[in-house]
């Protein structure tokens, strides 16, 4: 009795063993929006680029696993939200992680319907379109990047002094509809600015193309999107103001509840590269302008803070 205990023992010594190699050798699956530069681009012909990318690859490493990357394209409509389409990625076994994700309470509570579609991504069949995917529960890791809306000027504003939105007083200023920064610039001062305000359609209107043409003055952007026209378009001559409002959110990955042993693991490595300088490294590689995460980790209600404001 007591050999076939032995041998019982090194079969389950050898089949954890198995085990474990096999999950080194398990991809670690990153979702990436397709289209997000300097965080992220993926264009067919050449090769993955971006501060998330540059990232993921250090995060695979620091965890000993080979990387995937779902790539996946975000829509820039009123009708998106970036949160069902993180969770139905996750939910579908699309990634474990993804990356770039902006971290509000509103953005990690329960899902109010049970299911979503996916977004469009690589690799997607007919199938995959029309379908909706049982959603969980997200969590997130801890952040790894402070992303801040920034006022951005354009040619006939260049050099005017920005403190405060109240000195956007006075400019023709330009915004799309339903965004974050319409809802800080139509709220402001209980709506001193609204008469200065042009709207546009998201995703097909050009804001910063309008900006630069000298048919507004003023808008206000994540900065992400300011580094990324500024790469883009070198001679450009709009420019960044400097200020940036008070309220911003950090990014960082998040996936599944249900898998807190991999955000216990992402925590980690996170910790280690960003002791490292690592991280801000990557940024700079990137072409973004790198801010450290700030306290709080995760921003409250955005909605109420603007409106306090």
């Amino acid at each position: 009795m007591r050999g076939r205990r032995v041998a019982w023992s090194v079969a389950a010594f050898l089949s954890t063993m198995a085990s474990v190699a096999f999950a080194a050798d398990d991809p670690l699956k990153i979702c990436l929006d397709e289209d997000r530069p300097p965080l992220s681009v993926h264009h067919r012909g050449q090769p993955d680029a971006g501060f998330d990318v540059l990232l993921a690859k250090a995060m695979a490493e620091r965890l000993g696993r080979p990387l995937a990357i779902q790539w996946f394209e975000s829509r820039l409509d009123e009708d998106s939200s970036p949160q069902l389409e993180a969770n139905a990625l996750l939910s579908d076994g699309r990634c474990s992680l993804v990356g770039g994700y902006a971290l509000t309470q509103d953005s990690l509570v329960a899902p109010g319907m049970k299911t979503a579609r996916l977004p469009d991504f690589a690799g997607a069949t007919r199938d995959d379109r029309r379908r909706r995917v049982p959603l969980g529960v997200l969590a997130p890791s801890q952040p790894y990047v402070y992303s801040p809306m920034t006022v951005v000027l354009g040619p006939k504003a260049r050099g005017r002094r920005i403190g405060d939105i109240g000195d956007l007083a006075g400019l023709r200023l330009v915004i799309e509809s339903g965004s974050l920064g319409d809802a800080i610039l139509m709220t402001f001062d209980k709506g001193r600015l609204i008469d200065s305000i042009t709207h546009l359609v998201p995703g097909r209107d050009d804001l910063l193309g309008a900006l630069q043409r000298g048919d507004h003055d003023a808008t206000l952007i994540d900065l992400a999107r300011f580094d990324a026209h500024r790469a883009a378009h070198p001679d450009t001559t709009i420019s960044a103001s400097g200020y940036y409002y008070p309220i911003g959110a950090n990014r960082g990955y998040v996936g599944l509840a249900s898998d807190g042993a991999l955000i216990q693991a992402v925590n980690k490595a996170l910790g280690q590269l960003a002791a490292e300088g690592k991280i801000a490294k990557f940024g700079r590689q990137a072409g973004l302008t790198y801010l450290p995460p700030r306290e709080p980790a995760i921003l409250g209600d955005v909605w109420t803070k603007i409106i306090q404001r």
